[in-house]
């Protein structure tokens, strides 16, 4: 049966994360923009979606697309004005969704001032506002390699110490055991928050507290040590959320998720605790990682897709885990993953796109949680093709490639493509499909990154005019949140924990009982649930008009509302 569970705005809300570089270009110069995001208001509020999670669009010398951040006040000039943002706070409140913004304070951009005075000298007043060490025989003080390959440490000729960047060389990590940088960081966000903003998506944040001992990490592809034990929930990082909430997110109502790598379910339970003394919820990767941690090509490179029996232990660990002491965040994919539909789905035929498309949407909302839709998931938009390395334009991706393939001949380029294809964040960067026109609609420019060349067979325009698209699949997943109270509130029960092909659960409230079975494979499979339901059950959603008894058929997803009584 279930508890007595604390209502929240956040908990009963659905999420539309935004990459404001790939979404919408107002004014031709292939970049998406403020204002393009700002033109396509309509588009979301008719999806339904609650909130706006809005990727970087502070100043930023563009490194690593945005998360490199040199000025948190401004805005990056190829996104517009502050008063381009202002205009798209206004008229999204108007459509009744809120914005939440990306904070990044892990790290900033090394052009960032803080930085451009740090290194000028050990002894100038922001030198601990970032991590310095002096070399150890001679090189770099530890063995770390960053999250972007090559060592994690930077020489900085003017003093001859060496700066940590975890990310690129161009974000140097701040010192969050200085009193200062949190007094900074802490300013900002009251700042943005006055501005009338309504919550923070936290990059990294589980990131911010060091091992203070710097140790070397095991050695891992025989050329560094991992870092992520000891820059990963941290001895101080709870003080640090805690003065943070304090200070900031308890002054406001907001929505606030951390992004919390090497999280653990117990991490998790701190973090996103019930008492609400630091952050709503947090990101885990345990899904994303499930096959990436075995059968890799090289690093995380892989070209294995997951199967159930990888995600089920996974997913139902957190949802049975969490429930009670803390809020799970749900999610496929995001500006960091690749395609949901092709990762965990099927796009090898058009009728198991969207089948699929549609059975993982259903999986997903009808969890215990806030379920965040990446933009371009709602119509089904798949992993892209890379011909060479010079179709990349993420950092990461770059320098993999350097350094498993160009540099010390690991695997060839062939392979490196390959798992390119299934798991490198540039599949979920192209641009937009909007339409069958050129460049799919997003820009009569050159877009910065190749649009998927599928646009012309798989886009919003083409959605909005089929009633049976995954579109409308989406808007009706949301429209039951919003009026089905034990989606959002029903405690979890697994069931069929043991089949290899059906995704099962059943969530309770009161004497209300739904009833989730979702077939993750491409066969009919035996699956007796709906065989003997209550006079009075209704069926919420399904992917298929009809039904053959007892089977599932491929990627068949169907949601049951029965009573107890």
């Amino acid at each position: 049966m279930s508890t007595i569970e604390k209502k929240a705005w956040w908990k009963e809300a659905v999420i539309y994360q935004i990459y404001p570089r790939s979404f919408m270009d107002s004014n031709g110069d292939g970049i998406g923009d403020l204002c393009g995001i700002t033109s396509r208001l309509d588009y979301l509020a008719e999806l339904g979606i609650d909130v706006i999670w809005l990727s970087p669009v502070y100043s930023s010398p563009n490194d690593d697309n945005g998360y490199d951040i040199s000025d948190y006040r401004d805005i990056m000039k190829d996104f517009g004005k502050m008063e381009d943002f202002d205009h798209l706070l206004a008229e999204a409140h108007k459509h009744n969704i809120k914005i939440v913004m990306d904070l990044v304070v892990n790290h900033t951009s090394d052009e960032h001032a803080w930085f451009i005075e740090s290194r000028k000298s050990k002894d100038n007043p922001y030198r601990d506002y970032y991590i310095w060490k002096e070399p150890r025989d001679g090189g770099a003080p530890n063995n770390w390699q960053s999250c972007f390959s090559g060592s994690a440490w930077e020489k900085d000729d003017a003093t001859g110490m060496y700066y940590l960047h975890c990310f690129s060389k161009k974000q140097p990590d701040l010192n969050w055991e200085n009193p200062a940088v949190r007094d900074e960081v802490f300013d900002m966000m009251n700042w943005w928050c006055e501005k009338g903003i309504d919550g923070f998506r936290m990059d990294v944040i589980s990131m911010i507290s060091k091992d203070p001992d710097y140790p070397d990490g095991p050695v891992k592809d025989g050329l560094y040590g991992d870092l992520m034990p000891y820059v990963c929930n941290g001895p101080h990082v709870h003080e640090y959320l805690q003065e943070m909430n304090r200070r900031v997110l308890s002054k406001y109502d907001l929505l606030t998720v951390g992004e919390a790598a090497g999280v653990t379910v117990d991490e998790a339970k701190k973090y996103a605790n019930e008492e609400g003394t630091e952050l709503n919820m947090v990101f885990h990767f345990e899904h994303t990682d499930a096959v990436s941690n075995k059968g890799s090509v090289v690093g995380k490179w892989t070209t294995r897709k997951p199967v159930l029996d990888d995600i089920r232990p996974i997913m139902n660990k957190w949802q049975t885990e969490l429930e009670g002491k803390a809020w799970n965040s749900l999610y496929w994919d995001n500006h960091d993953q690749p395609r949901a539909v092709s990762r965990f789905g099927d796009d090898s035929t058009e009728e198991f796109r969207v089948l699929s498309a549609k059975m993982l949407a259903t999986c997903l909302h009808m969890m215990k949680g806030t379920p965040y839709i990446y933009q371009g998931e709602e119509i089904g938009m798949t992993n892209t093709r890379f011909r060479s390395v010079e179709d990349c334009r993420d950092i990461e991706e770059i320098n993999a490639y350097r350094q498993y393939v160009t540099d010390h001949h690991m695997v060839s380029s062939e392979e490196m493509l390959k798992c390119f294809e299934t798991v490198a964040r540039d599949n979920a960067r192209t641009p937009m499909q909007w339409n069958s026109e050129k460049n799919a609609g997003f820009s009569t420019g050159t877009p910065w990154i190749p649009v998927n060349p599928n646009y012309t067979d798989i886009n919003a325009e083409k959605a909005l005019a089929d009633p049976d698209s995954v579109f409308y699949y989406y808007q009706k997943l949301i429209r039951l949140r919003h009026e089905t109270p034990v989606i959002v509130y029903g405690v979890f029960e697994p069931l069929l924990t043991d089949d290899h092909n059906v995704y099962a659960w059943r969530r309770v409230l009161g004497d209300q009982v739904l009833t989730v079975a979702c077939n993750w494979s491409d066969q009919d499979v035996s699956c007796d649930l709906f065989e003997n339901l209550s006079d009075g059950s209704e069926e919420l959603i399904s992917n298929y008009k009809s039904h053959k008894k007892g089977v599932l058929q491929p990627y068949e997803a169907r949601v049951i509302l029965s009573s107890l009584s």
